[in-house]
């Protein structure tokens, strides 16, 4: 599975500046109605460390897929849902928030308030969610008159989401249960999705303004992730030659790069953990979800090895790093057969064995 991630935000916030100082890939938001895509490799030290120790003929990361959408109309009308069309199939939203002043970057309103922009883009969500769920209402009351009970169920949880809609709460906010979420996954509510926020400040220095500050206590409040990006520096920094950039970014005072950071507040968010597989041939991250059992984890390398599962060989990264070798880690007694029961953990080195 790759990380899919739509960043959301009002006109001129700095999506597609920080979708640059992301991925790199010089995207442009000239006209405000592109959407803008790109996929690129999630950096992991721990791949690298593989490459150098197996000599693959190939290397594949763990893929990240921004989905930058135009501005959302902020008038609470509905206008934008065509372009939150394009976000219905993230795992999580990237909420793209102004922090800073500045006269000759120009803004959709003249002050800089990230509690009114955070809600303002929010509105926009839950309008397009409304609409989702009156039609899949209408839908249902045809079968709920016909006495079918399964649709009178679902029909009452989207009836009960809607009215808390309606009251200006998202979704994610509701306290939704298990069984309430799986009656909606199908509308695929935006409002639902994880929500990580982006505060684009002008420098590191920024980090501690007042609007940062507001910004982080919304974030607490919501017990999200909330990542500082230099928009337009790092972006800056993006376009040059890699082995220039680690310096360009200390002489600036920034901590990494933004894409690092991006990726680790949404493993964090989404629960995802990263194992591997190894050999002459290739070196690959792959990704699944934190409790994820090994059959599960095996279906993400092949559906064939999910169905035809019988075990799956496991070495833990750390030991095969301390020992150097998989000899040595098996002359260890450290290497594991594991059944369908075990749980994927985050840094396993895995081999399947399956029925084809």
């Amino acid at each position: 599975m790759n990380l899919i991630c739509g960043l959301i935000g009002l006109p001129s916030a700095g999506k597609t500046v920080i979708l640059n100082a992301i991925t790199s890939i010089g995207a442009s938001s000239y006209d405000g109605s592109r959407v803008n895509r790109a996929i690129v490799d999630v950096p992991d030290p721990r791949v690298d460390t593989l490459v150098a120790m197996y000599h693959p003929l190939k290397t594949r990361y763990a893929n990240l897929e921004i989905v930058d959408i135009p501005g959302i109309a902020a008038e609470g009308n509905g206008r934008g849902s065509s372009q939150i069309g394009e976000i219905k199939d993230v795992e999580a939203l990237v909420h793209v928030v102004r922090c800073f002043e500045d006269d000759n970057v120009p803004f959709l309103y003249e002050t800089v308030n990230p509690t009114r922009d955070i809600e303002e883009v929010e509105l926009e969500l839950m309008v397009a969610d409304a609409a989702t769920l009156e039609s899949k209402i209408q839908r249902l009351t045809k079968l709920v008159r016909s006495g079918d009970e399964d649709a009178k169920r679902e029909s009452e949880i989207c009836q009960k989401v809607y009215d808390s809609i309606q009251s200006g709460i998202p979704a994610r906010k509701q306290g939704l249960n298990g069984r309430e979420v799986e009656s909606i996954r199908e509308c695929h509510l935006v409002s639902l999705k994880p929500m990580l926020y982006v505060a684009n400040i002008k420098s590191p220095d920024d980090a501690g303004n007042e609007h940062v500050l507001s910004l982080k206590k919304i974030a607490e409040n919501e017990g999200t992730e909330l990542i500082y990006v230099s928009g337009q520096d790092e972006a800056d920094i993006s376009q040059l030659d890699p082995t220039e950039r680690e310096e360009f970014r200390k002489e600036l005072g920034i901590q990494g790069s933004s894409m690092e950071r991006l990726v680790r507040a949404s493993y964090r968010k989404l629960g995802l953990i990263s194992f591997f597989t190894t050999g002459e041939d290739e070196v690959r991250a792959w990704t699944c979800r934190t409790g994820d059992k090994a059959p599960t984890a095996a279906g993400k390398i092949h559906s064939d090895m999910e169905e035809g599962f019988i075990r799956m060989e496991v070495v833990c990264y750390d030991d095969l790093i301390e020992l150097g070798s998989e000899v040595a880690v098996a002359k260890a007694g450290l290497e594991r057969l594991e059944g369908s029961a075990y749980e994927v953990q985050d840094g396993d080195i895995v081999r399947v064995r399956f029925n084809k």
